[in-house]
């Protein structure tokens, strides 16, 4: 359904900085890096899309988060969420909500928001029941 997802950023650096421990948390290698453009992309293990993009705004105009925008990350299970949101918020993140179920999802919604250090607004979640 989906070929790749971009996030803005006005500092490059910063946010690949920031980004880099999350994928590597979600088992989501770096396809690729370019500093000078500056922009890099992650791909799924195993390879394929979508791809999540990082860099600053092809019109050169400064990056700001939308309203009602987020883009929501799948975790193998509910410690990788931990995992992922603690990370997060030890990077310069900013949380949204803690790792816990939402019931009002479904009974399996295990899910953690929180902003990136340019506002954007990022989910990891997990779907499995505990066996």
């Amino acid at each position: 359904m989906f070929s790749h997802f971009h996030i803005g950023t006005n500092d490059f650096a910063r946010a690949f900085a920031f980004y880099t421990p999350i994928m590597e948390a979600l088992g989501n290698p770096l396809r690729f890096s370019d500093h000078a453009k500056p922009w890099a992309g992650w791909q799924p293990q195993g390879g394929g899309r979508p791809l999540f993009l990082l860099g600053v705004p092809f019109d050169g105009e400064a990056a700001h988060s939308g309203n009602g925008q987020m883009i929501a990350f799948l975790a193998p299970d509910r410690a990788t969420v931990d995992k992922t949101h603690a990370l997060a918020l030890e990077n310069g993140g900013r949380c949204e909500g803690p790792p816990s179920l939402r019931l009002h999802y479904h009974p399996n919604y295990y899910g953690a928001y929180f902003r990136d250090p340019d506002g954007n607004k990022i989910c990891v979640c997990n779907h499995d029941p505990v066996e």
